[in-house]
């Protein structure tokens, strides 16, 4: 078994009871955006390549982080195809883009700052696999508890990584972005997504294809 404790703690909440009730009410919507944020990882974990040539150590672990986030990806469709459901994009969270509009634009502290949000990130699908595995059916926990130790690990190496290439101490900047990031998951949120806030919409039900 995985231990998540750093993550918790790491962490400024706990997914609240309200979305993890409304999760399992709504599991084939759940798969479909799970789907999508591992490819959307894979592309994030791609584009920090591209920017960052130079940087080995950046290059080795983003690399890593990449394909086994594809792997995950690829876990998905299977799960999806086997429980009849049809692959297709929906509409993306508020989550991300909420972290990233506080992004800076000069390029070492948007680096900086974008490995902060991918470990936060991270973070987050880490703690909900968790909140979510025990209450599932045994394919879907068996599946979201071998998620763990990849996500804290990536959680981790995201971390790691801003520490190694900031010019200065990121504490205060890791605090900024989490409780910005406690805030997007203790809000209101008429979206509800892997990563949303708290529900307040009507459920909605994506029909299979």
């Amino acid at each position: 078994m995985t231990d998540i404790a750093p993550v918790v703690e790491f962490l400024k909440c706990r997914t609240p009871a309200e979305w993890l009730e409304r999760a399992l009410d709504q599991l084939e919507l759940i798969l479909l955006d799970h789907a999508a944020n591992e490819m959307k990882a894979a592309q994030s974990a791609m584009t920090l390549m591209a920017k960052n040539p130079t940087k080995i150590d950046l290059l080795n672990k983003m690399s890593r982080l990449a394909r086994e986030e594809l792997v995950h990806f690829e876990q998905v469709l299977k799960i999806l195809k086997k429980r009849g459901i049809g692959y297709r994009p929906i509409r993306a969270s508020r989550y991300a883009a909420t972290l990233a509009r506080h992004i800076r634009k000069p390029q070492q502290e948007n680096l900086v700052d974008t490995l902060i949000v991918g470990s936060i990130i991270e973070a987050r699908s880490c703690e909900r696999f968790d909140r979510l595995a025990p209450h599932l059916d045994s394919e879907l926990n068996k599946f979201y508890l071998s998620l763990l130790k990849s996500e804290a690990r990536h959680f981790q190496d995201y971390l790691d990584l801003a520490r190694r290439y900031a010019e200065k101490d990121i504490s205060a900047r890791v605090e900024f972005f989490l409780l910005k990031e406690a805030e997007a998951i203790r809000s209101p949120d008429r979206l509800f997504r892997f990563h949303s806030g708290v529900p307040v919409a009507e459920p909605e039900y994506p029909q299979a294809g």
